[in-house]
């Protein structure tokens, strides 16, 4: 267990080591978004801005257009919550490579409330023309895409959560922007083609979890479940997507995020005009956070397991209907 948070810290240091031109940024939260680390190693290369995220973004673009790497950092919320206009205009326009790493995305931040539990983030930021964006599912993979966007001259948005989440995946395992990775296939998948009681889950975050928990619980029920990790919500792997939404007939999105705009909307958007299946969405519905505990508020707002399991159910059901 632990933070997706502490795995981009490590990654920083690391990206710090391997490239001269890696800087860091940060708005007055460097022990909360782990940019503490590199602050001490190379603190000729670290600035404190302090609270004011629309300077840390412009100053994020200027470094970058003096040759820089630029990762800039605070909760989610405020960035880019609070800056969406300075990322706009004068990163994503400008199409500038600064790295834009938002903390304490999600309800799972806990009794810290609503107006730090960033739940539109992923729209925001993947409307925005040449931004990538990604969720890692784990520490390890968090490590991993800091280290990858580090070597992109593209401007890149990494969304982490503050709660310490089950590690799903190992040093060893694959990672490449852009690219899906099926995380678990239902056992005689050789069947999955003429199966109607299929379903591909495709899930993204820390959520990635619960989704393969529910597979397991699906499994029990005789039905046979995908579970695709999404770890870039954009760009799509679009070839991953369509093939397993096809495999399976009906496709489910899981995501610590609003329904409107986020990964859901995405592969929504992509299987649309691509290969047409019925879909269900699981995450936040049109409502604000609340305090709470992270656990208990999963559970509020219908992203724990038995949740993913019954959307699996019925969006199978409607596959059969048709």
């Amino acid at each position: 267990m632990a933070p997706t948070r502490d795995g981009f810290g490590k990654g920083l240091v690391e990206a710090g080591d391997a490239d001269p031109r890696v800087v860091a940024l940060c708005a007055d939260l460097s022990e909360s978004t782990r940019m503490e680390a590199f602050q001490k190693k190379y603190p000729g290369r670290f600035v404190e801005v302090g609270v004011a995220e629309q300077n840390l973004a412009a100053l994020g673009s200027g470094f970058a257009a003096a040759g820089k790497i630029p990762f800039i950092a605070s909760y989610a919320a405020f960035s880019p919550g609070r800056n969406n206009e300075q990322i706009r205009t004068t990163i994503s326009l400008n199409h500038v490579p600064v790295k834009i790493i938002g903390c304490h995305a999600g309800v799972s931040v806990g009794p810290d409330g609503a107006t730090h539990q960033a739940l539109e983030d992923i729209a925001l930021m993947r409307i925005q023309p040449h931004m990538t964006v990604i969720s890692p599912c784990d520490s390890e993979e968090a490590r991993k895409a800091t280290l990858e966007v580090a070597k992109t001259s593209e401007p890149v948005y990494i969304r982490l959560t503050r709660e310490k989440t089950p590690i799903m995946t190992s040093a060893e395992t694959p990672f490449e922007i852009g690219k899906a990775q099926v995380f678990w296939k239902p056992v005689n998948n050789e069947q999955i083609i003429v199966d109607r009681n299929a379903v591909v889950i495709f899930a993204v975050g820390p959520l990635v979890y619960n989704a393969l928990r529910a597979a397991q619980e699906l499994e029990k029920a005789e039905v046979r479940a995908t579970v695709v990790n999404v770890h870039t919500i954009k760009p799509l792997d679009q070839e991953t997507i369509i093939r397993e939404a096809r495999a399976a007939g009906a496709a489910l999105t899981v995501e610590e995020h609003q329904i409107a705009g986020g990964m859901g909307s995405a592969i929504a958007e992509l299987l649309a005009a691509n290969y047409p299946i019925p879909i269900e969405f699981i995450g936040v519905h049109d409502m604000f956070g609340q305090s709470g505990n992270p656990d208990e508020l999963i559970e509020h707002y219908g992203m724990g397991i038995s949740h993913i399991v019954e959307a699996a159910k019925k969006v199978i059901g409607r596959k059969q209907n048709i």
